[in-house]
């Protein structure tokens, strides 16, 4: 008896792999048309699926457990999406070529890294023999907005250049990563020391200026640039410049034109949050 039920069982797999195969081919042949996934139609689609799942296996035992393994896969992508920061907001897909063990398809990403939107288009060439599959992406296009990234330029023509995907992708998380922290630490700094803190470009700038209003003319700007190299090692680099009247100047020379140093010090021996908040308190004293 129970070996009936795991013959049905294959019958009807073997069924649908045959149905699947006649579609694809179909599909692929005829329409040559691009497929679009959107998250929620994603979502939809699974819930699709494990109710038509859950339907066909009412009153009989099933030998796997499909429901628990898509449960699974479902938290796994999570978990993956809240360790990088890469959230996939759509993908579209369309076969250009298709001679016998050749085949070549256009895709086209985009989604969101942290707080930074992109884009990507490539080709996949997959080549098939009696052994393996062989695939190698080719005209690879990185669409970011360079307006406010520019630091990654060169990296992105890098990675343009020798098709590497996988590099793109963790050297963006750990770009995004400093990016959004140093958004969320100018926030910080700007909502605990309004009066001192200015942001001229907002939270999305690279900069702040530190002033005192009783002070005129006085302000200190740390500027906080996120450097990425061709390579995709991303790391941070601040900087100290500063504005003092001349007559502040004259008589105090020697210890502004060593502000930028100590200040770079600081960095190295307490980090920049430490770095950044005494320099705050240093201009809130003055008077």
């Amino acid at each position: 008896m129970e070996n009936s039920i795991y013959q049905v069982y294959e019958d009807e797999i073997q069924s649908l792999e045959e149905e699947i195969k006649i579609l694809t081919e179909k599909y692929e042949d005829g329409q040559q048309e691009s497929t679009f996934f959107s998250d929620e139609e994603i979502l939809m689609s699974i819930k699709s699926f494990q109710r038509e799942f859950q339907g066909e296996s009412k009153g009989r035992e099933s030998p796997s457990d499909l429901k628990a393994q898509l449960e699974g896969l479902e938290t796994d992508l999570s978990f993956l999406m809240k360790f990088t920061g890469i959230w996939l907001t759509s993908h579209s897909k369309k076969t250009v070529e298709k001679t016998g063990s050749r085949t070549i398809q256009r895709h086209r990403l985009s989604g969101n890294c942290h707080s930074l939107p992109f884009q990507l288009e490539f080709q996949l060439l997959e080549i098939k023999n009696k052994e393996s599959v062989s695939a190698v992406i080719t005209d690879l296009n990185i669409i970011m907005e360079s307006g406010e990234y520019s630091s990654v330029s060169k990296f992105v023509s890098s990675t343009e250049e020798h098709g590497n995907l996988l590099q793109f992708f963790r050297s963006l998380s750990s770009y995004a990563e400093w990016y959004e922290h140093r958004r969320c630490t100018f926030l910080h700094f700007k909502a605990r020391y309004p009066d001192i803190v200015k942001l001229p470009e907002g939270l999305l700038g690279d900069y702040i200026v530190l002033r005192n209003p009783k002070l005129s003319g006085f302000e200190l700007m740390i500027v906080w640039k996120i450097h990425i190299d061709e390579e995709g090692r991303a790391a941070p680099v601040l900087d100290l410049l500063t504005k003092v009247p001349e007559q502040v100047l004259e008589q105090k020379i020697a210890t502004v034109e060593n502000a930028p140093t100590c200040f770079r010090s600081m960095l190295l021996l307490f980090g920049i949050e430490t770095a950044v908040e005494n320099l705050i308190k240093v201009v809130g004293l003055k008077k």
